[in-house]
């Protein structure tokens, strides 16, 4: 039987939990590693880079099974932000059910937050192009703090800012930064089931439930 949780709020991982955004991802590594005149990286491993902010994607794209150094790897990085401006939102689309269940959440008085390791830069326009900025009272980025999920305070940050105790607050993510940074904030965690954790299978993440769409956290919720 699924647990239901008593909350006053829920918080949200971005890419891979409520937004596909690998499409746009892998187009900005790509013209990148063009531009560097690098080979050019497959979705599938631009999938994989995803969820430690840009400079781990850009690192990883730029050196994983290659040689690098520091000064390439910082012009990969700018040249990288310049065409991720141009392309952020153009292919990227939210999951089946996302917006229904915000607009569900949000219709029941419930606060919402994201809290994502993605740049400040890059949220903003993508969430006011989607129409999707009102849902929430909250929006912490990966460069918001000093700290970065799987920290906490990127999460506890989120909740004093709904105004919400931990304890009465949902974390949904798609990777184990999600859960780590949950389970140091006391906070219970669920994740979904076709995100871009690829690289460690959903079976070995510390959380407390999986869901195939945001739709089912009506399940879960008391």
């Amino acid at each position: 039987m699924t647990k239901r949780y008593e909350v006053d709020g829920l918080l949200f991982d971005l890419d891979g939990t409520m937004l596909d955004t690998v499409a746009d991802l892998a187009e900005a590594t790509n013209r990148m590693l063009r531009e560097l005149r690098q080979p050019e990286r497959t979705v599938a491993e631009v999938t994989a880079f995803i969820g430690n902010g840009i400079r781990v994607l850009v690192k990883r794209s730029v050196s994983e099974g290659r040689e690098s150094t520091p000064a390439l790897l910082e012009e990969a990085y700018h040249a990288f932000q310049r065409h991720y401006a141009e392309v952020n939102g153009l292919a990227t689309r939210p999951y089946p059910g996302v917006m229904e269940a915000l607009t569900d959440l949000q219709s029941r008085g419930l606060k919402l937050g994201c809290v994502t390791n993605k740049s400040e830069a890059f949220i903003f326009p993508v969430l006011d192009g989607l129409g999707m900025s009102s849902f929430f009272g909250s929006v912490v980025g990966g460069d918001t703090l000093p700290q970065r999920k799987p920290d906490p305070e990127p999460l506890l940050h989120a909740c004093r800012q709904l105004g919400i105790e931990p304890r009465r607050t949902l974390m949904v993510g798609d990777s184990p930064n999600d859960a780590l940074a949950a389970r140091r904030a006391e906070i219970p965690v669920l994740l979904v089931t076709y995100g871009y954790s690829a690289e460690t299978p959903l079976e070995e993440i510390d959380c407390d439930g999986l869901i195939n769409s945001l739709e089912d956290l009506s399940d879960w919720l008391a």
